[in-house]
């Protein structure tokens, strides 16, 4: 018998939660039993619990708990095999991927190869695959032990932006001379503009609130930086692209009204304010209704143009230039912090959840 500790979330109060300890039991055929190392804690764990129930995401069913209302958030992060019953699965492999907010998961490991393994339980079956792979740290070739935290924090968002900044340059930016970018301090958003820094043909502005305009305009990495208050002062007519990762409705709306006919495009890339969906079907506002931008949609294009082989080359050499920029000695874009064990991870939930994080910090749970 093994002991386990988690952490359960109140699915309609994400910042209210609850430890609780139990025995997992002895393996079957098929098992193997993880113990989670460590995990990263952003706003992208917030918005996957926020989305638990969108069906085509269904995040709260990948670690189900049989509990009504409750849920394991889950998060990326690294694990050693603790026992096994399957053969290529060996105990003391290191593993990155999807865990829930405990200190072990059991899994039933299928298409096992040199590259990791899936997970076959059948509550999994029907959810996203890429959620269900697990990958070996000894075979993946962006993997560098002194980046654990690093990768951890940025390689699930980082695949957002490099695919977003492709699918941008795929769509010719849509006849656009500026980008908005909303919540500007966002890893997320300063991965999809550190993806077309070389450009020289484009304005990316960066739009945030007042308390992070100094953290904005310090990354380097944004044309211009501007107070969302500001917005009516940029310039109407110049032909805009709205790539939004805030979900703020009040900024939408002005960026609409401000720019109704240079608006070329409203690529909504994601939801830091807002836990609610954009009804495209009850849109009112001038100019061009929010698309939503769906990372595995154009990693599917790109596999089929370039083979899936090309496509992780490419992402990986991008996102070990990603993390040499964020870790800079002289002039760093995030300044890790670890906290350890489950009961940390509580307070920092509650923090993420209340927004009341510095931009600048990137934080990980040590269990």
């Amino acid at each position: 018998m093994t002991e386990f500790t988690r952490l359960l979330t109140d699915q309609g109060n994400l910042a209210k939660s609850r430890l609780e300890t139990n025995d997992s039991g002895a393996l079957t055929e098929g098992q193997a039993r993880m113990r989670i190392d460590r995990v990263a804690l952003t706003a992208n764990n917030i918005t996957y619990a926020a989305f638990g129930h969108t069906p085509h995401l269904r995040y709260w069913d990948f670690f189900p708990v049989s509990d009504a209302g409750w849920g394991q958030m889950p998060a990326w992060g690294f694990a050693e095999v603790e026992e096994s019953t399957v053969e290529g699965v060996e105990p003391g492999e290191r593993f990155y991927g999807f865990w829930p907010l405990a200190t072990h998961l059991v899994v039933e490991p299928v298409r096992v190869t040199e590259r990791g393994f899936y997970d076959g339980a059948s509550h999994r079956l029907e959810l996203v695959s890429a959620y269900n792979q697990y990958q070996r740290t000894g075979t993946d070739a962006a993997y560098r032990p002194e980046n654990e935290n690093y990768q951890m924090l940025l390689r699930p968002l980082f695949i957002t932006s490099f695919m977003l900044a492709d699918f941008l340059e795929d769509n010719a930016f849509f006849g656009a001379k500026r980008i908005l970018v909303s919540s500007a301090s966002s890893k997320t958003a300063y991965g999809t503009v550190f993806c077309l820094q070389d450009r020289d043909d484009l304005e990316v502005v960066g739009l945030t609130s007042s308390a992070n305009i100094g953290f904005v305009e310090g990354l380097g990495c944004y044309d211009r930086v501007v107070n969302y208050d500001d917005i009516k002062a940029l310039d109407p007519d110049v032909p805009t692209l709205y790539v939004d990762f805030s979900g703020n409705d009040a900024v939408r709306e002005t960026i609409h009204r401000h720019m109704p006919g240079s608006l070329v495009h409203n690529c909504y890339a994601g939801s830091a304010h807002n836990h609610e969906h954009i009804s495209e079907t009850e849109w009112t506002l001038p100019g061009p209704a929010p698309k939503r931008y769906f990372a595995p949609d154009q990693i599917r294009k790109r596999n089929a143009d370039w083979g899936p082989a090309e496509v992780t080359r490419r992402f990986n050499k991008a996102q070990l230039a990603f993390i040499d920029r964020v870790k800079q000695a002289d002039s760093p874009w995030i300044r890790v912090q670890e906290h350890d064990g489950l009961a940390s991870a509580q307070a920092l939930v509650r923090s993420l959840v209340n927004g009341d994080v510095d931009p600048a910090d990137g934080h990980v749970v040590k269990l």
